[in-house]
């Protein structure tokens, strides 16, 4: 067992977590509170563990949420949804799990694994799929992998499962999966993929969960000492302060089981200075006066300059003052494989071409 999370870590895992999820994954102030409620009602901590700690025999599965952001922060959850979700997938295989997965490490989908794992009794591995957000279910390193995205499963507010016993590939799943989860109000969990522990181990991003609460100390570390947190946060994550500024404009709309946009930031002293973004669910690709600095698969995140919380593309509003972070992506997202599946081609920019940033993330 590597450790455990109680209440005195959740505040800095939401941080963290929220600044790797690059504008995505869910909003983490109610992903924390949740996961603090947890925390109180079932008087246990969570126990993260290894990867390393995981037999090659047994049975683990990643989970997370599917929708967007938008709604997450509209549509209030039963709690129960993935643990649920898990159980059902359990019996229709009829051999239990023997740990869970953070399907990604991004928003409060890294803490909706930490509340499954105190509901079902069941370890967390301390890593992940994507070392960030991604918006679709063929953007993690298990399906890059070939790892088979089925048999898996969905679950809603209402106690509704659907599993999907066969699908033909990873970019079937995302499709089926996100007309289901438009069908169930635009938000539901998410349990796949399913695979061995020697699957798991060759495949997976090691110590973001870690990661995650290491960036969050530091935010809350700066706060204390009354110090901007941009340029420590960009430090530890090997990256650089992109801009700081205002945002300017925001265009943002749920469609198709996304949320999508684009904002416009100007510097303080000079309104000359501009950045632009784009995002679907998660920010994408960042001009600065034109020029591209930064795009996907490395990181893009978006902090209120004085407290360094992170800011959702739900919660992209005009006049807040922030800082945008450029990290550099995990060295298995920027594979020519990973690439075909999470470059700026693989969001409808083929006229882009990914240039990383140095050093990486881990």
């Amino acid at each position: 067992m590597k450790h455990e999370i109680t209440l005195q870590e959740t505040q800095a895992i939401a941080i963290g977590a929220g600044i790797l999820g690059t504008g995505g994954g869910g909003n983490t102030y109610l992903g924390r509170i949740r996961l603090e409620q947890e925390l109180k009602q079932y008087k246990t901590p969570c126990h993260i563990i290894d990867a390393e700690d995981v037999p090659d025999d047994v049975l683990v599965c990643a989970v997370s949420t599917m929708g967007a952001p938008t709604v997450g922060i509209e549509k209030l959850a039963r709690g129960t949804e993935v643990k649920d979700t898990v159980r059902a997938l359990e019996e229709h295989l009829g051999q239990p799990f023997a740990a869970l997965i953070i399907g990604e490490i991004g928003g409060s989908n890294a803490l909706n694994p930490l509340i499954a794992g105190i509901q079902l009794g069941l370890p967390v591995v301390d890593g992940d799929g994507m070392g960030r957000a991604f918006p679709e279910l063929q953007m993690d390193t298990f399906c890059i992998a070939g790892i088979s995205p089925s048999p898996l499963a969905l679950g809603d507010v209402h106690g509704n499962i659907v599993i999907f016993d066969n699908v033909e590939s990873a970019l079937r799943a995302e499709e089926f999966g996100r007309n289901l989860t438009i069908e169930m109000g635009g938000s539901a969990a998410l349990v796949m993929p399913i695979m061995t522990g020697q699957e798991m181990k060759a495949n997976i991003i090691r110590g973001t969960l870690s990661l995650a609460q290491a960036i969050g100390e530091t935010v809350l570390d700066c706060r204390a000492h009354n110090r901007g947190p941009a340029a420590a946060v960009a430090k530890l994550g090997n990256g650089r302060v992109l801009f700081q500024g205002k945002i300017t404009d925001v265009e943002r709309r749920t469609t198709q089981g996304f949320a999508r946009g684009r904002l416009k930031l100007a510097g303080f002293s000079d309104p000359d200075n501009m950045m632009e973004i784009v995002f679907q669910n998660e920010n994408l690709v960042a001009w600065h006066n034109e020029q591209i600095v930064c795009t996907v698969p490395d990181l893009i995140s978006i902090i209120t300059l004085e407290e360094g919380e992170p800011v959702g593309t739900e919660s992209l509003r005009y006049g807040l003052r922030v800082a945008v972070i450029g990290m550099p992506a995990p060295r298995e997202l920027k594979t020519d494989a990973a690439l075909k599946v999470v470059g700026p081609a693989a969001f409808g920019y083929p006229e882009i071409d990914f240039h990383p940033m140095n050093g990486n993330l881990l």
